[in-house]
């Protein structure tokens, strides 16, 4: 039963008024309001100022500043800075090494109501050297799509909270809690931007929750899998190849090691619903010349783990596998260190936050994901953390990546409801 509806119209698009086009940029915000078990709907229709041509055209300057790890992340931060400052929101760019960036922004409010961070990356992986049907930093717009690397992971996101945010800056609507946008460095490499952050927040107001616009196709996002990336370096004695005998072989002490990790099993119970964690031996490097017998080769392996997993644990099993080849062979020698750890993420999906942001998407249940993001570095701050947003999956970090468009403006709706479910 609808106890109560409220529409304000500012203005109108009068076509046949002589003043006509002073009216073109207005936005007309209708705001229905039902009481009915605490149940709100919000709706925006027509934007003048931000409609879907600016959110496609930010997308493609996103997509086309390119900022892998080579390039960094500044010009996709001033590109950012510049779409928020056209609605009057400040930003701040937080840069260091010359081209890295984190961007922040905070929509002010009364305060009444903890705030939503919604916290984004701005980097992306490298285009590969497979071929593309379009050039990956282009942001070519094709049959309801646009194509560039990053236009799913995660810069559609990206543009459909800022859509979101600026219609609703616009729209003049008096919020209750502040709104936070955050876009970080380095999320594919080393999370250093999230860590930045995160050290860098005192003052920030206390958080209802953090929402993370990841491309989990509008599946909400309540866990996944932890990060532990391992380097294991065998040691050996360089000589000429002609006379092996006379040195060690560090590929033939790292095949040792590889035989090793085929029969070796990560001691850890199987997590509903995350299953069971995974390692993948994924790079490897060795020798100088074929002439001379390698001094050194090193692996590169990539495990995923549990929330109930202590990292360290797996890292001594490693050096009890050298500790037993080295009594077999006194030659042998080898280390492992840490490339780098990601925690787990696991967010209660029965907490007051999980359910009403289920509420404001008209989703029922939550899943979890195999892939790692920034949300253990965020969860720290001691609100729920929600991964969310545009985009499928499995196009990540492939050639062709894409967004389609109709996503784009679905994301847009949905952040909107969240935003006014949670701070109006």
């Amino acid at each position: 039963m609808l106890l109560l509806a409220s529409l304000e119209v500012a203005g109108l698009f009068l076509t046949g008024h002589a003043g006509y086009k002073n009216f073109e940029p207005l936005l007309i915000f209708i705001y229905f309001l039902t009481r009915n078990k605490n149940f709100s709907v919000f709706c925006f229709v027509g934007s003048g100022l931000y409609n879907l041509c600016v959110m496609k055209q930010l997308l493609r300057k996103l997509v086309q500043a390119e900022t892998t790890a080579e390039r960094g992340e500044r010009a996709g931060a001033e590109v950012i800075s510049t779409d928020l400052g056209q609605s009057g929101i400040d930003s701040r760019i937080d840069s260091w090494d010359g081209n890295r960036a984190n961007i922040i922004a905070q929509i002010k409010s009364a305060g009444r109501r903890g705030a939503l961070l919604f916290a984004c990356h701005l980097d992306t992986v490298g285009p590969g050297e497979a071929s593309w049907k379009y050039a990956p930093f282009a942001g070519v717009e094709r049959e309801g799509k646009i194509y560039g690397r990053g236009s799913a992971d995660m810069k559609g996101g990206i543009a459909a909270i800022i859509t979101a945010v600026r219609q609703i800056v616009e729209s003049g609507v008096k919020l209750e809690g502040d709104i936070i946008l955050f876009a970080a460095a380095g999320e594919e490499t080393d999370s250093c931007g999230a860590k930045r952050f995160v050290h860098d927040c005192g003052g920030m107001p206390e958080l209802a929750g953090v929402i993370i616009p990841e491309p989990t196709d509008f599946e909400v996002i309540t866990a996944h899998r932890g990060m532990l990336w391992l380097k294991v370096t065998t040691k050996g004695k360089a000589t000429h190849g002609s006379t092996p005998e006379l040195g060690v072989n560090a590929i033939a002490s790292m095949r040792a090691v590889l035989d090793e990790l085929e029969s070796y099993k990560i001691r850890c119970e199987p997590h509903k619903p995350l299953g069971e964690c995974s390692m993948s031996v994924n790079t490897i490097a060795g020798g100088k010349a074929i002439n001379v017998v390698p001094d050194k080769c090193d692996i590169g392996i990539d495990i995923r783990t549990l929330p109930a997993q202590n990292h360290q644990d797996i890292t001594t099993d490693f050096q009890e596998i050298f500790a037993r080849l080295k009594q077999k062979n006194p030659e042998f020698d080898a280390d492992v260190s840490i490339v780098r750890e990601v925690k787990a993420l696991e967010t209660d999906s029965s907490c007051d936050f999980v359910k009403e942001f289920c509420s404001a998407v008209g989703i029922n249940e939550t899943k979890a994901v195999g892939f790692t993001t920034d949300g253990p570095h965020l969860a720290v701050l001691g609100a729920p953390v929600v991964i969310f947003g545009p985009g499928k999956p499995e196009v990540c970090h492939k050639p062709d990546e894409y967004i389609d468009i109709c996503d784009l403006e679905k994301a847009v709706e949905y952040y909107k409801n969240i935003i006014l479910k949670f701070l109006s």
